[in-house]
């Protein structure tokens, strides 16, 4: 897909794309805040992660960002303004792929995206090429509602694209997606990094994360609990052990571990190296559902 320029835009400044300070924010007859206190920041050309169990806060902290809800405490600013500051121009810059579908069900796939590009007044990327991007390009002229769940999520995907974004929020990009194409969505969200887009991804699914994300946040109960990248996350509970499957005399697969702290001078390490074939060498690093557990107690539900 190709960069669009619109003269309507204004250049995304060096400062942080967003920032929050001490968020809050409480529902209407709640007896409990949703949000509370939150402080983090996402800077230009990032993929950050938002994640944390069902519940947690994520999708009241993303709509409050998007500017679907108002009554906030503290400070919640993209582009250095409130959401609900900029108007209307707000949308024309941002994408939001929600969790679940919502097309117009009579329509094709193409009609909806022709149909929501017009809705902007700035230059939109081209249909086809979008849905072709994701593997839709032979349904594009078919009723969305013959579509599986995972043609819809694609297409809801991709309708947060027609603007060409300069910054996109996320929630369960790759939900109910096979692998194949997940990793085309996925691409495609690294292809937007690369162009100096950022992007909000709110998920539970750990793997998505981890392999997408430059830092991210666990979210539990209103509050983040733990913030970094991901492979500081799992270094930093990751025991320092090597494990080694070797073949043993009889050919039978066996496994061993080693300290490692003086592997270098380790002579067990050393004979198993010299007098076995080594089929797996791998680290005992922790993975970030290991350190979501060990950071909150709880599983991701």
């Amino acid at each position: 897909m190709q960069a669009v320029t619109a003269s309507a835009r204004s250049a995304a400044p060096a400062a942080d794309v967003i920032r929050v300070r001490n968020l809050t924010f409480t529902y209407p007859k709640a007896t409990e805040p949703a949000v509370r206190g939150m402080d983090f920041s996402v800077s230009r050309g990032e993929i950050f992660g938002f994640l944390g169990p069902s519940g947690a806060g994520k999708s009241t902290t993303q709509k409050l960002l998007i500017g679907l809800l108002r009554g906030h405490g503290g400070e919640a600013a993209v582009w250095g303004k409130d959401p609900l500051d900029w108007g209307p121009a707000y949308y024309e810059r941002i994408g939001v792929s929600f969790e679940l579908p919502n097309h117009y069900q009579k329509l094709t796939a193409l009609e909806n995206l022709q149909f929501f590009a017009s809705l902007y007044g700035v230059n939109t990327l081209d249909p086809m090429e979008l849905l072709d991007a994701v593997g839709l390009a032979n349904d594009a002229h078919t009723r969305v509602s013959k579509f599986s769940k995972g043609m819809q999520m694609r297409l809801t995907f991709v309708r947060s694209l027609i603007n060409d974004p300069e910054l996109l929020f996320l929630d369960e990009p790759t939900s109910g997606l096979d692998p194949v194409n997940a990793r085309k969505v996925k691409d495609i969200i690294r292809d937007l990094k690369s162009r100096g887009r950022t992007v909000f991804l709110t998920t539970h699914d750990m793997s998505t994360a981890d392999e997408l994300c430059d830092r991210v946040a666990f979210v539990v109960d209103g509050r983040i609990v733990a913030l970094d990248s991901p492979a500081e996350l799992k270094i930093a509970r990751s025991q320092r052990r090597v494990r080694v499957e070797f073949r043993g005399t009889d050919g039978v697969l066996e496994e061993a571990e080693f300290a490692m702290d003086g592997l270098a001078d380790d002579s067990a390490f050393h004979a198993v190296l010299r007098d076995h074939h080594v089929a797996t060498i791998h680290s005992r690093e922790a993975t970030l559902d290991d350190v979501f557990v060990e950071t909150t107690g709880r599983q991701l539900a």
